[in-house]
């Protein structure tokens, strides 16, 4: 008996020492970027193919008001490791945990002489409403008209009215990830230029 006890209390010494070390990761988080010598065009291109690569859809593109809105992305899960859209462990739960979607906006404009560009990323959670439940054997019912023995998820009408995305607020992590994407992009394709 004593030697459970040791293991244990030596099994929750290690993990309280392993928590314990486990550093904070703090993200340098950019609002706008405004790289030297860049058109608006040139600028509009670069951000449409950074987003494509990062698997947005682009829903708007106004190269005369230099804006770029993307479709809603649906959040990355665990087995998709090739997305990188999840910045950050925080981000990577939540979409593992619910449905999420982003949509990033990103707005380009002249100040000081130069072409600047901003970001913003809006983040979506879908609301599915409960139904009522009697007991906890119809736990299967509680999101659809499931039966014990086949579950699917078809939605009672009730539900579909209720159904929402309520916005979280913004994904800075990401927004910054695409800026120094995009600042990457520029500073290569003027490093080429310069040889």
């Amino acid at each position: 008996m004593n030697k459970v006890k040791s293991l244990l209390f030596a099994g929750c010494a290690a993990l309280l020492f392993v928590a314990g070390c486990a550093e904070t990761q703090r993200y340098e988080t950019l609002r706008q970027i405004c790289p030297p010598s860049l058109e608006k065009q040139q600028a509009m291109e670069i951000a449409q193919e950074v987003l494509g690569g990062m698997n947005f859809t682009v829903e708007k593109a106004d190269p005369e008001l230099g804006f770029i809105r993307t479709k809603p992305l649906a959040g990355a899960q665990w087995f998709e490791f090739w997305r990188s859209d999840n910045v950050g462990s925080f981000n990577s739960a939540e979409a593992n945990l619910h449905s999420i979607r982003r949509i990033a906006e990103l707005n380009i404009s002249r100040q000081n002489g130069r072409q600047c560009i901003s970001c913003d990323v809006k983040v979506h959670r879908l609301n599915l409403p409960e139904s009522e439940v009697s007991s906890s054997s119809q736990a299967y019912r509680m999101f659809s008209q499931s039966s014990p023995s086949k579950q699917k998820l078809e939605l009672h009408p009730e539900q579909k009215k209720a159904m929402a995305w309520v916005e979280l607020g913004n994904d800075t992590h990401l927004a910054t990830e695409i800026l120094k994407r995009i600042e990457d992009k520029i500073t290569r394709l003027q490093e080429k230029k310069s040889l």
